[in-house]
C-alpha cells in the first residue's frame, strides 16, 4: 500500500492551492484519511482529516479556508486551501488510516510523501 500525493508547490497571499491524496495497493478499506502539516521547527500538526463517513475536523487555525473532501471509490482525499496565509508555509503530509488484505487485520496508518507549500507575502 502506498499514498501518492500531489499538489502543493508557491503561491501568494490570499490565493488558492490544492493538494491530492490516492491511495493504491491492496485495500480493504480506508477510515479516516487527511493531512498533517509541518513547518520548520514546529511540531507537525493536524490540518484536517475525514472519516469514511464524510465528517469532518478542521484545525481552528484553517477553519473557514481550508476544505477536506474525499472519493470514497476512488481511495482518495482532496485538501481545498483558500485564502492562504504566509503562516500556512509548511510541508504537508497526507496520511489514511488503511485495513489491508482480506480484512481482518486492523487499521493502521500509512502517510505519503510530503508537499511543499510556499506561501508569499
Amino acid at each position: 500500500v502506498q499514498l501518492q500525493a500531489s499538489g502543493g508547490g508557491l503561491v501568494q497571499a490570499g490565493g488558492s492551492l490544492a493538494l491530492s491524496c490516492e491511495a493504491f495497493g491492496n485495500i480493504f478499506s480506508i477510515h479516516d484519511m487527511g493531512w498533517y502539516r509541518q513547518a520548520p521547527g514546529k511540531q507537525r500538526e493536524l490540518v484536517a482529516s475525514i472519516t469514511s463517513g464524510g465528517s469532518t475536523n478542521v484545525a481552528d487555525s484553517v477553519k473557514g479556508r481550508f476544505t477536506i473532501a474525499r472519493e470514497g471509490a476512488a481511495h482518495a482525499a482532496f485538501l481545498q486551501m483558500s485564502n492562504v496565509k504566509p503562516e500556512d508555509t509548511a510541508v504537508y503530509y497526507c496520511y489514511a488510516d488503511i485495513v489491508i488484505g482480506g480484512g481482518k487485520n486492523r487499521a493502521a496508518p500509512y502517510w505519503g510523501q510530503g508537499t511543499q507549500v510556499t506561501v508569499s507575502s
